[in-house]
């Protein structure tokens, strides 16, 4: 360890990604906290400190003095996948405004390094990162930038774009984002040949799958497949999606006249019945579609009138599956049109297929949606999904496959954080320097 080593906190520490990248620079770890209990049980097992636990219960004068605070605050109140509450979450939203702020107050350290999903910078038209920012620059005395990075920028064969944010209490003149390159990667260097404990696919993903190849393979090569995401569900529909507010406002007399998936009359005597043959994305009493989703179902029902003659006998098979497997997003133009040669992932908003060079984003919700390796007819295991974090060298990883999706999921990129840290150049300025610490002399 470097005499001049610097100390980090590590909130929210998860898996230990900051932990990571910063140990890999020889800094040194004072204080983590994590909520989860089996997760604070992993990091002692995997870095020798136990974290306390939620950081709402710790005193910031309880926490050690140290040089960088790293947090990767729960992203959930601010996630397009979720209700986007913000500050207004009753679980997680005040845990930065309240509780990382007063540890910065405490201890002023020197660099500040967090992480949180991309789309912070624009929740609420951008008013809470705008007031996040005031609070560490005119509150708190820091200089602060931030900058959106996958990790697939540096060599990890994974696409997560994620927001990081840097701050210096003695300015940032010296610091330049890592900029990274479109290089050649391939998801090939993080997967084991034919591990033992991958998961095969079930029997309902390998047919669902075996119906979109044939989907494919109907589609005349002349015919460029879209490039926005194919919902089959409105293969056939009619039903109005931009004159009302909601479909429960249409008179049962009007509606009937109507088509719902895959062509299904609306011509039944109860509303109910109605909405049962209509999308679920439809039956929402609230307000008009959004225009993102007007704009697909135009551009699905368009390309079903110019397509249907070779669409028309495939789409009875597609029914049979959930809602979520109706759907699909073709990521490979250019590609050959086999998706036994491509990486898969199902995800709530379709079956996405993209090239075998780069993973999809890793998410925390279910091992439903880790990536599937086609052309080996399975799932990636643990161990490979680590690597695409970054974190390949823990030792311990959760124990049900649940938890490590849920973990990995929630996890900052150790890879992307280290090349952060290298850019800042860490050092402590020279009004906080600490004495040297003088090597021990052995006895003559």
């Amino acid at each position: 360890m470097s005499a001049f080593s610097l100390r980090f906190a590590d909130l929210f520490s998860g898996l230990g990604g900051f932990h990571l990248a910063l140990r890999r620079l020889g800094h040194r770890c004072v204080f983590a906290c994590e909520i989860d209990e089996e997760l604070r049980s992993l990091y002692h097992s995997n870095f020798g400190i136990l974290p306390q636990g939620d950081l709402r219960q710790i005193k910031a004068t309880q926490i050690p003095e140290h040089d960088i605070l790293c947090a990767g605050f729960p992203c959930q109140p601010f996630s397009k996948a979720g209700e986007q509450l913000g500050t207004k979450c009753k679980l997680w939203g005040d845990l930065f405004s309240r509780h990382v702020l007063r540890v910065i107050r405490c201890h002023k350290p020197s660099y500040l390094l967090f992480e949180n999903v991309a789309n912070l910078e624009r929740h609420d038209a951008g008013r809470t990162w705008a007031e996040m920012k005031r609070q560490l620059e005119k509150e708190c005395g820091y200089t602060i930038d931030t900058e959106v990075l996958s990790p697939h920028r540096f060599g990890v064969p994974q696409i997560r774009q994620r927001l990081f944010i840097v701050g210096c209490r003695h300015g940032l003149d010296h610091f330049e984002w890592p900029a990274g390159d479109d290089g050649d990667v391939r998801i090939e260097s993080v997967l084991d040949k034919q591990p033992k404990d991958a998961k095969p696919l079930p029997d309902q993903v390998i047919e669902c799958l075996e119906t979109w190849q044939e989907f494919l393979e109907r589609a005349p090569r002349k015919i460029s497949l879209p490039s926005f995401p194919i919902w089959s569900m409105e293969f056939g529909a009619n039903y109005p999606f931009t004159k009302y507010d909601s479909l429960h406002d249409i008179p049962l007399k009007t509606l009937r006249n109507y088509r719902g998936c895959f062509g299904q009359t609306l011509n039944r005597r109860f509303r109910d019945d109605i909405l049962e043959r209509l999308p679920s994305y439809a039956r929402s009493e609230a307000h008009t579609f959004p225009h993102w989703k007007q704009m697909f179902i135009r551009q699905n029902r368009e390309f079903y009138r110019v397509n249907k003659t070779w669409i028309k006998p495939w789409l009875p098979k597609i029914r049979k599956f959930p809602p979520s497997l109706q759907k699909f997003e073709w990521n490979c133009k250019g590609e050959a049109r086999d998706i036994w040669n491509l990486v898969v992932q199902f995800r709530a908003s379709g079956v996405r297929v993209k090239r075998p060079t780069t993973a999809p984003s890793l998410v925390a919700m279910t091992t439903t949606q880790t990536p599937i390796i086609a052309w080996e007819r399975r799932y990636m295991t643990p161990r490979e999904c680590s690597r695409l974090q970054s974190m390949g060298d823990l030792k311990q990883l959760p124990a049900s496959p649940t938890r490590v999706c849920k973990a990995l999921g929630n996890a900052v990129n150790a890879e992307v954080v280290l090349r952060i840290a290298k850019a800042l150049r860490l050092q402590i300025p020279i009004d906080k320097q600490r004495p040297r610490i003088a090597p021990s002399r052995r006895a003559a």
